[in-house]
């Protein structure tokens, strides 16, 4: 009974239907708006739209598309169900720093627990966004399925969960600083042809510039080293890959980390619309489990520094 609880992702996950069923992982749904008007509740497929086009009109005239978090009542239905059905729940949200749904499952939390008083609900405040949401559910499963308890998962989770890594670039960082997610000030590096902002997470989720590189194989081999020196036993990982209509530069991204470091699996995903409406078109990243991110990113920026330096020299 301590190992059988559902774990409920965040709706900006970005893990496909295939990763949900293999690893058993639920989501809570999220809802948003395209640009003809339309709401649609969040998907993690291209069933229902072409991804071409969704990234074709994103980019177009981004201002048209919104996205809105599982309101608290949504986030209490899908509690309730899991209770009466005798599971413990853990639930993984964006971070606060970017969105209100962390508060919202939390307050569902509350008034669940009121109802259900015996309930075991965990909400954790992951400080990530996206796939790195997402590797910490897949992450969750496997503790569950080792035997580890709710607790266990969840207190791994909370004392680790600074851990998570990004490593990718985005091609236009103008769009992502509209959106909110990282600085103005920063944003002009996406505007040079050929230059490749390198992306990382900080403290609160936040991505921030941590250096860049000229084209993609310079940058390529600047993100394996950057890896290597950061990943904490790739032979144990599972590692994912995102992209929003980058799928050449995933591809090889993928076939070198396999290579470089020979983990589990290493999976492939597309940033839907729930995430990709606040990333926009050109992310091309991957996520795993590392060394503890350090403070302001001091040391990830020398280290990305170092690199560049030592791959420019060969």
């Amino acid at each position: 009974m301590a190992n059988k609880f559902v774990i409920l992702a965040d709706p900006t996950c970005d893990i496909s239907d295939q990763i949900n069923k293999e690893f058993d992982v639920s989501m809570i749904k999220g809802h948003f708006v395209t640009s003809d008007g339309k709401e649609h509740v969040s998907i993690s497929n291209w069933d229902t739209m072409d991804r071409d086009e969704f990234y074709k009109a994103l980019k177009k005239n981004p201002a048209a598309f919104t996205t809105s978090p599982p309101n608290i009542d949504e986030c209490f239905v899908e509690f309730e169900k899991h209770i009466l059905a005798g599971e413990g729940i853990l639930c993984l949200s964006i971070s606060s720093a970017l969105s209100g749904t962390y508060a919202f499952m939390v307050k569902a939390r509350e008034l669940a627990l009121e109802k259900y008083p015996n309930a075991e609900i965990y909400v954790l405040d992951t400080y990530r966004f996206g796939p790195s949401v997402g590797l910490m559910a897949v992450t969750a499963s496997k503790f569950r399925e080792k035997g580890l308890s709710l607790k266990e998962t969840y207190d791994w989770l909370e004392e680790n969960k600074n851990h998570f890594h990004q490593a990718g670039w985005m091609d236009d960082l103008s769009f992502v600083a509209k959106k909110g997610r990282i600085s103005h000030a920063k944003a002009f590096f996406g505007s040079i042809i050929g230059i490749k902002p390198i992306g990382e997470f900080d403290y609160s989720g936040m991505t921030t510039v941590i250096g860049k590189g000229k084209g993609e194989k310079q940058t390529l081999d600047i993100l394996i080293e950057y890896i290597e020196q950061t990943i904490v036993k790739p032979e144990n990982q599972i590692i994912f890959i995102a992209t929003s209509n980058r799928h050449e530069s995933a591809a090889k991204y993928k076939v070198l980390i396999e290579e470089k470091f020979h983990p589990l699996a290493v999976y492939v995903n597309d940033v839907f619309p729930s995430d990709g409406i606040n990333i926009g078109p050109g992310l091309m990243a991957a996520y795993y489990y590392g060394k503890p991110i350090s403070q302001g990113l001091i040391e990830e920026i020398e280290l990305v520094k170092t690199i560049k330096n030592k791959v420019e020299a060969k």
